[in-house]
């Protein structure tokens, strides 16, 4: 089997990590409880005491496993699947036997040239490494699986992450040509700056949909889509801005506001015979990033593009959720004569 889909990735998890070693350090307590309620039938005061100990010494061996793994690590990674799991497993019966004959050293106060070592030694060693080959063979599996199943959780929210974006693509890619080509004839070299304005917007449109840019660079990009539309809509498009106490480092998904603001001037603006004012505010208050995009309803209503309005809203909903999960919102709502899009999001500083 291959190391991993991607070269960077690996079939094990990192063993050395704090969520990897708080497993391992879950799974030998609970190891430890299960056998020592396996053994007791009555919880009396020996059972308890049995308890804190097999506890304490599942916690020192788990401490120790972990320890080992990762200095292991470098080796565990240069080996297939099955060399890297059996070395694993060697590694962690060494751990065990190590483990058992220090408890039984510690309990009998045993001198170190002692051969007068209990009877049933043998017997618990033996145990100890048949009951810990089981635990650490499905132990091993179980991280494997989880391993394997956030890798493919994290590949496919990816995916959908750059799934979002090109769905973005098509639309304003249509309307920002049609904008460049009603200008070639009659003022080329707006023209040209239009389509250099155009180069850059495809720049952040082709970058990794993943990524989350400055709030001073999206409020470029989507200046430079405002410029695209304005000379194509002239005097009907008004654009009016206010920020207010926003960090400019703070971070939002690449192509947050452009998406918005071609909704609001294709649902909004364009209908409308007079055009019309399109507002963006944002501001920053208590470590929270707020947008408000506001522009009039047109005056006849097209059923035909609330879908499409629908659709870009909820991509943009996707991929703040992604980001920031219940951290970030999105509210739409009508108030008098304006259509309104509210986002929130933490403030992340880059």
């Amino acid at each position: 089997m291959s190391k991993a889909n991607n070269p960077g990735q690996h079939f094990f998890p990192d063993f050395g990590s704090f969520s990897i070693a708080l497993r391992i350090i879950f799974i030998a307590v609970i190891i430890a409880a299960i056998i020592s309620i396996g053994r007791n039938e009555v919880f009396d005061e020996t059972a308890w005491q049995e308890l804190n100990l097999l506890t304490a010494f599942a916690l020192i061996l788990s401490f120790i496993s972990v320890v080992v793994l990762k200095m292991a690590s470098p080796l565990i990674r240069r080996l297939s699947e099955t060399g890297a799991s059996v070395l694993v497993v060697l590694l962690l019966l060494g751990v065990i036997a190590l483990g058992t004959e220090l408890m039984v050293f510690a309990l009998y106060d045993l001198s170190l040239t002692s051969e007068r070592w209990p009877p049933w030694h043998m017997s618990l060693l033996i145990r100890s490494l048949f009951i810990g080959a089981i635990i650490s063979v499905l132990g091993l599996r179980y991280l494997i699986v989880s391993h394997r199943a956030e890798l493919d959780a994290k590949s496919k929210q990816e995916a959908r992450m750059q799934a979002l974006q090109s769905r973005i693509r098509p639309h304003f890619l249509f309307n920002s040509m049609n904008s460049i080509a009603s200008l070639m004839r009659s003022d080329p070299a707006r023209a040209e700056a239009a389509l250099q304005d155009l180069a850059d917007l495809f720049r952040v449109l082709l970058a990794d949909a993943r990524n989350l840019v400055p709030i001073s660079a999206e409020r470029e990009i989507s200046r430079q889509y405002l410029e695209i539309e304005k000379l194509r809509l002239g005097d009907r498009l008004k654009i009016n801005w206010n920020v207010n106490n926003v960090p400019r480092s703070a971070m939002v998904p690449a192509l947050t506001l452009q998406p918005l603001l071609e909704n609001a001037i294709y649902h909004g603006i364009e209908p409308r015979f007079s055009g019309g004012t399109l507002k963006i505010e944002l501001w920053g208050e208590n470590e929270t990033l707020n947008v408000l995009i506001s522009n009039p309803l047109p005056e006849v209503r097209k059923h035909s593009h609330g879908k499409g309005n629908k659709l870009a809203q909820e991509n943009i909903q996707q991929r703040l959720a992604t980001h920031f999960g219940n951290a970030a919102s999105m509210q739409t709502f009508e108030e008098g004569s304006q259509y309104h899009v509210k986002l929130k999001m933490p403030i992340l500083r880059g």
